[in-house]
């Protein structure tokens, strides 16, 4: 297929910043600092005042992140964790390598993202926290989740991987939790040129935990204090992802114009709905995430492919669907239907405006 259109594409976004990244990758060459160091001290702080919170704690995943954050409040054995089944695995996962129990709990049928009275619901004596899950860029119901989670005395992490410089009700995602975990994976807003993380908070005794925790459990040189893991946000990552952070308004900016111009598109085609905005929410689109109804989703996306259309679908299969977690058992009826029916279009802000029109022109045509 001649010009193709990838699903994502990092060229337009690293072309323009190239001579930074190369002259902080020097920089840091030249420093000999590559664990921690002032790199990480100084992105910990811009990305701290970004998200108006007083910690800021770099890691080196965001799988991590999650895992950290799930030590630091206690968490083990016996306990049990509320997420949601429509996510990427991480959510999950790092519920069941701190030792507790994942649990699920259904999503909203508009935003897919955790629903405050599928949670309540799910709560039993063992549970110690819930997990809501930022989706494609769209805020969770913080204000109804967190009075769940002050009713019955359970923390709040944020899973915040897909959503940095989004906000709700004025508020940045990232610093209405306990703990908040985000993931630099270079497909992300704010994305690394490898594998990175951070834990947000403005808890300054879950942040002196954090810090222990990625750093071996340790106080000082040898005051190991806890188990721990040696989980550092890399120096070179630190230092690129200094150079992207005062960029990060105009990419998710550029996500959002792209957004709208799928969204003006759309707006008279039968057979597809956009993705939907909660009012008082800033969605910044890391996934431009259409429903395709009456199983027709699949038939689409092929034909997106006939015509070198990259698209994807997140997720195919809900959490609670593999095998690694059937036995929990339970039925997520909407998270079970949007497996069906969603599918993610290009959305990265260097988007050629003549190849979202071949998109566009390719959903019609499917549609038609």
């Amino acid at each position: 297929m001649s010009n193709p259109i990838p699903f994502f594409d990092l060229t337009g976004e690293i072309g323009p910043l190239a001579d930074e990244l190369e002259q902080a990758a020097s920089r840091v060459l030249r420093s000999g600092a590559f664990i921690l160091g002032p790199e990480v001290t100084a992105f910990e702080s811009e990305a701290a005042e970004l998200l108006n919170v007083g910690h800021a704690i770099g890691v080196n995943s965001g799988t991590d992140a999650l895992v950290i954050a799930l030590r630091a409040f206690g968490i083990g054995p016996g306990d049990e964790v509320i997420t949601s089944p429509f996510t990427f695995i991480a959510s999950a996962e790092a519920i069941d390598l701190v030792g507790a129990t994942s649990v699920f709990a259904d999503v909203n049928p508009d935003t897919y993202c955790l629903d405050a009275a599928s949670v309540e619901a799910a709560i039993t004596s063992k549970t110690q926290a819930i997990i809501p899950v930022h989706l494609f860029g769209h805020a969770a119901d913080m204000d109804a989740l967190n009075q769940v989670a002050e009713r019955h005395g359970l923390m709040v992490l944020e899973d915040a991987a897909q959503v940095i410089g989004g906000t709700y009700n004025g508020r940045s995602c990232g610093s209405m939790g306990h703990l908040a975990a985000f993931s630099f994976y270079p497909t992300k807003n704010l994305g690394a040129c490898g594998d990175g993380g951070m834990i947000t908070t403005n808890d300054d005794e879950l942040a002196d935990r954090v810090r222990m925790l990625r750093g071996h459990g340790s106080k000082g040189r040898e005051q190991h204090v806890m188990v721990g893991y040696n989980s550092r946000l890399d120096s070179l990552q630190a230092a690129f992802l200094r150079v992207k952070l005062p960029h990060l308004k105009s990419f998710n900016d550029g996500r959002r114009a792209v957004a709208a111009r799928y969204d003006a598109a759309f707006a008279s085609v039968d057979g597809i709905e956009t993705p939907f905005t909660a009012e008082g929410i800033h969605h910044v689109y890391h996934q431009y995430t259409v429903r395709i109804p009456n199983g027709r989703r699949d038939a689409v996306r092929a034909a997106l492919a006939e015509d070198g259309i990259g698209s994807m679908v997140y997720y195919v299969n809900p959490l609670h669907t593999l095998p690694v977690y059937k036995a929990g058992g339970g039925s997520f009826p909407i998270s079970e239907r949007l497996a069906t029916e969603v599918l993610s279009l290009p959305v990265y802000p260097h988007l050629p405006e003549a190849d979202q029109q071949r998109v566009i022109a390719g959903i019609q045509k499917a549609l038609a």
